[in-house]
Order: C-alpha cells, then sequence, then structure tokens
C-alpha cells in the first residue's frame, strides 16, 4: 500500500466539536452586551456546539429556566459554520446565516443587534 493509498483510507479527522473551540466560546461569550449576569454554557454536539443560558429576562422562561441562545454546525463540506437561533415560540431551530470563520460568530453574539439570541 503507498502512502496516498493509506491517506485516503483512513478515518477522516472531525476538525468540530473540539474542547478548544468550546473554551474559546465560552471565554468570547464573557464580553456580550446582553445578559452579563448569567453565565452561558456551550456544550459540543454532534457537528458544533450548543449554547444554553439561564432565563433572566424572564420572556421565554417565565421560571428563569435554562433556554437555547445559539447553535453553532461545522460544515465541512461547504468549510463553513451554520448559526441558528432558537424561535422558542414553535421549538425549533432557525439557520440566521452561514460564515467563514468562528470570530465572525462570536462578534454577532456578542452584539446581537437584532435581540434573536440573547432575549
Amino acid at each position: 500500500m503507498n502512502a496516498d493509498t493509506a491517506r485516503t483510507s483512513s478515518t477522516a479527522v472531525r476538525l468540530h466539536p473540539n474542547e478548544m473551540d468550546r473554551k474559546r466560546i465560552e471565554r468570547a461569550l464573557e464580553n456580550r452586551k446582553r445578559y452579563r449576569y448569567v453565565t452561558p454554557e456551550v456544550q459540543a454536539t454532534d457537528d458544533g456546539y450548543l449554547i444554553q443560558s439561564s432565563c433572566c429576562s424572564r420572556n421565554v422562561d417565565p421560571d428563569g429556566g435554562i433556554i437555547d441562545i445559539a447553535r453553532l454546525e461545522w460544515r465541512g463540506d461547504r468549510r463553513c459554520w451554520w448559526l441558528y437561533h432558537k424561535d422558542h415560540e414553535i421549538g425549533h431551530w432557525i439557520r440566521h446565516g452561514e460564515y467563514q470563520s468562528l470570530p465572525q460568530i462570536l462578534d454577532l453574539l456578542n452584539q446581537d443587534p437584532d435581540r434573536r439570541f440573547w432575549r
């Protein structure tokens, strides 16, 4: 077996999720403009990350429980990220956009000018 055959027959390396980027997301969210008094949790998923937090505004959960904030999905076939926000009224994830880099997404999540994520 030559080197090219060995490379193509080996298992593909998954880039995401990984612990380094999960921590990077957690640290970046400390700089957000909205709901700075809650501590969001970032969890690895099959293809990216899920961000959840307590609902301090009580707009989504009157009891202040844990709610979904955002879902980041790595699209290896397109070499990009898909970012989703949760429509809590219907209980579905809505694709917010396609982004070339994680810093672009983190900046958007921290600014959230349209209040799609931090409600």
